[in-house]
């Protein structure tokens, strides 16, 4: 009997299974991950966090949705960042079930299987895992739609369209990149003869109705605050260098996408044995239709956003390197033909774990021993629970108030905001970021000034002591990182603002 590798014979046999045991796995990978290693939350989380308490249908985070859905998913867990994390691994999880559905759809179950492995390697290298934002929400609300694009155009099921124009809705009130991927999806339907013929049909106009419905509050903010100007166009002096930003930016994408050519190129005919009998994955025939949507959507989404970053001078890619590259598993699928021989299956295997752990292992590796070279500091090293604890209880003992504001150096005040009494953020830096705070609010309540302490008596920087010319600073706190190394313990100078009424 000819030997075939058991992962083979499943992905033939029970391919949707495959899928769920890969995805639950690199979802269980990360949240182990952030149990032993996150002491406080990655990147802007815990900033968020705060605005997410004040309910704002808009703020210059951009739209409502994900930073209300952090705030839920934080009070679910009762006020622990751990339901924050299950959420951002449910967006994962959903991301890569609707994405092989997506794919089922176009070139079978076994070769579906396949693109969900290969986009997990792009996801894993390109986007957080863990950071969840607007970037991580867009994934799934993204892929979902080019699910539903697909069924209303390729397969003409007009009972789509319902959750066609929920999730566009929603995806506007995630990202201001949505009106970009929204343009992208019209610009095919207009293209092609199956597309015009789905859009002479009802459906439509109800589904616009529907998105209308859902993004009119954050739209009515957006007029309100008068938010809706686009960014100046560069001079013709400033394209040149532009031009290479945006090389730069699109560097960044194939290099995030880089496990992909390598997985391709290795299982050449130039890895294989000369005895080796390779297994094949089958898949019917592509139909021109879906090739030319699934090319499409893994280029223009692409394309587009970094030339409109480059155009613009952004720092990240319009809408996340998640989104524009969630088609490339897929695009590289349909490339290599309706017969996929699988060489070397074991080495195969061990590069996609290396590139599915390397990420993680990257950050573990990180905590452990950069403090030790002492050239700079791990942010989700810090003791977030010790830090809003010391500074909740100090202002509690000694005003006999709850804490109910804090401002300050934004990183510091926003791990303080996770207490659970969930004081107020307050940016006294820009205000009008904070527009549920004021400085003769915050004057009135009280609150805490917090920044990093640059000398033993904890002097504030001058910026803070010309905005709260008042404060008397206290004895700097200090805490100890998760692995302390080499570097100096964490100190944080702060200094108490009395509310009004209570004595000195």
């Amino acid at each position: 009997m000819r030997f075939t590798s058991l992962v083979i014979e499943l992905i033939r046999a029970r391919p949707r299974l495959i899928v769920w045991i890969a995805v639950l796995l690199q979802a269980a990978m990360w949240l182990l991950v952030a149990l032993l290693f996150y002491r406080s939350p990655p990147g802007s989380l815990a900033t968020l966090l705060a605005f997410g308490r004040e309910y704002q249908v808009g703020t210059d985070l951009g739209p409502p949705l994900s930073v209300w859905l952090a705030d839920i998913a934080y009070r679910a867990a009762g006020g622990n960042m751990f339901g924050v994390y299950v959420l951002a691994e449910l967006c994962e999880i959903a991301t890569f079930i609707a994405l092989y559905h997506l794919a089922r759809a176009m070139v079978g179950t076994q070769q579906a299987v396949l693109a969900v492995l290969l986009t997990m390697t792009v996801l894993a290298f390109s986007s957080s895992a863990l950071d969840f934002g607007p970037l991580v929400l867009a994934r799934p609300l993204w892929t979902l739609l080019l699910l539903h694009s697909w069924q209303i155009i390729g397969q003409r099921r007009g009972n789509a369209w319902f959750a066609w124009s929920i999730e566009a809705g929603l995806l506007l009130l995630t990202t201001p990149a949505a009106i970009f991927l929204l343009a992208l999806l019209v610009i095919f339907a207009l293209s092609t003869a199956g597309g015009r013929r789905t859009l002479r049909a009802l459906d439509p106009l109800f589904a616009v109705v529907v998105v209308a419905v859902l993004a009119l509050p954050y739209a009515v903010w957006l007029m309100r605050a008068e938010t809706l100007v686009l960014p100046a166009l560069p001079r013709i002096a400033d394209l040149g260098g532009r031009a290479i930003h945006a090389a730069w930016l699109l560097g960044g994408l194939v290099l995030g996408a880089v496990a992909v050519p390598v997985l391709t190129f290795l299982n050449t005919p130039l890895f294989a044995g000369k005895s080796e009998e390779a297994p094949i994955i089958y898949r019917p025939p592509v139909a021109p239709l879906a090739r030319n949507f699934v090319y499409f959507f893994a280029i223009a989404p692409a394309l587009g956003a970094v030339l409109i970053s480059g155009l613009f001078g952004l720092n990240a890619v319009v809408g996340g390197a998640g989104v524009v590259l969630v088609m490339s598993g897929l695009a590289m699928v349909v490339v290599a033909g309706d017969l996929i021989a699988v060489r070397r299956a074991r080495m195969l295997r061990t590069v996609w774990i290396a590139a599915i752990v390397a990420p993680a292992a990257g950050i573990v590796l990180a905590v452990l021993f950069l403090p030790w070279s002492g050239t700079g500091e791990i942010a989700t090293s810090m003791p977030a629970r010790a830090i809003s604890d010391f500074f909740d209880e100090s202002f509690a003992r000694r005003t006999n108030h709850r804490l109910r504001a804090v401002a300050g150096e934004t990183e510091l005040a926003s791990l303080i905001t996770l207490h659970s009494g969930r004081p107020h953020l307050f940016i006294d830096a820009a205000p009008a970021r904070t527009p549920w705070m004021s400085q003769a609010k915050f004057s009135d309540t009280g609150g805490v000034v917090v920044w990093r302490a640059s000398d033993t008596a904890g002097t504030p920087p001058p910026e803070i002591l010309a905005r709260f010319p008042g404060i008397v600073p206290e004895v700097p706190r200090a805490f100890e990182w998760l692995v302390n190394g080499r570097q100096g313990l964490l100190r944080i100078g702060w200094a108490i603002v009395r509310p009004k009424g209570t004595p000195g």
